[in-house]
């Protein structure tokens, strides 16, 4: 908005004309607003900080989703520490991450407190707060479910990093609609209803709105970006898997409208 006024009120004290006007405005909007938005990358010292923030905000929440019903099973700690692996964190990371997964099962863990501290990061970089929703909502998942008070949780964080609703209950359904194209497996037309559900689309979505979705879930997902945002390099495989699993869904969708 800040580049859309500016270009507005230099385009018309250049050319005092409107249509100049509405010229700079847009060209603010290009250049400025819409990188904003779309969460600009960051570099430097600033960009280390960013990396760190997420990567304890990541695994303070896993712990404290782990710790849901009260206590962490031997089931739940080696279905972590697989996940953690499935990461491809470095060993010097896995040992961090696994001190930061008990920090957040803590009894004194405060979610609020971790929420409004990330919340700086998230509101500059939404598609790196849809990662650790992702990232979240695929531990609690781990074994084979959400229950009432995972699910319970994983709203409290969506509501902290700015998600509605109804934005963070389609986000679910995508996120397990897209579970089901990893792993390089076949598909099927029986998989048809779930791609569409990966997308976030119906069989009733025209085309060029299917292929406009399929593009901005890529544009989400996109490593270089969301690595230019803050998400640590040895962290970036999950989101190149969550691409992959889009480019299927996408793909079956089209192979069946071919056909």
């Amino acid at each position: 908005m800040i580049g859309t006024i500016i270009g507005f009120i230099t385009g018309f004290f250049l050319t005092h004309k409107l249509f100049g006007a509405l010229f700079g405005a847009f060209l603010g909007y290009f250049f400025y607003d819409r990188n904003q938005k779309s969460g600009a990358r960051i570099s430097g010292e600033e960009l280390q900080q960013a990396q760190s923030l997420f990567f304890k905000t990541v695994f303070n929440l896993l712990g404290h989703i782990a710790k849901a019903d009260g206590h962490i099973s031997e089931m739940e700690v080696k279905l972590t520490e697989a996940y953690m692996d499935k990461m491809g964190l470095t060993p010097e990371h896995k040992r961090e991450a696994i001190r930061l997964f008990k920090e957040g099962a803590s009894a004194d863990f405060n979610l609020q407190d971790a929420l409004t501290t990330y919340r700086t990061l998230g509101e500059r970089s939404p598609n790196l707060s849809q990662m650790l929703l992702v990232y979240l909502i695929n531990l609690a998942m781990v074994d084979g479910g959400l229950d009432a008070k995972e699910t319970e949780i994983l709203q409290q964080v969506a509501a902290g990093i700015g998600f509605s609703r109804v934005a963070f209950e389609q986000l679910l359904r995508m996120v397990g609609a897209q579970n089901s194209f990893g792993g390089g497996r076949q598909t099927s037309k029986n998989d048809l209803a779930l791609a569409y559900e990966a997308l976030g689309v119906s069989p009733q979505t025209s085309d060029a709105d299917i292929k406009k979705a399929y593009r901005k879930l890529m544009s989400q997902y996109h490593p270089d970006k969301l690595m230019g945002q803050g998400l640590p390099e040895d962290m970036i495989k999950a989101a190149t898997e969550r691409s992959q699993e889009i480019q299927a869904a996408y793909d079956l969708i089209t192979k069946s409208r071919a056909g």
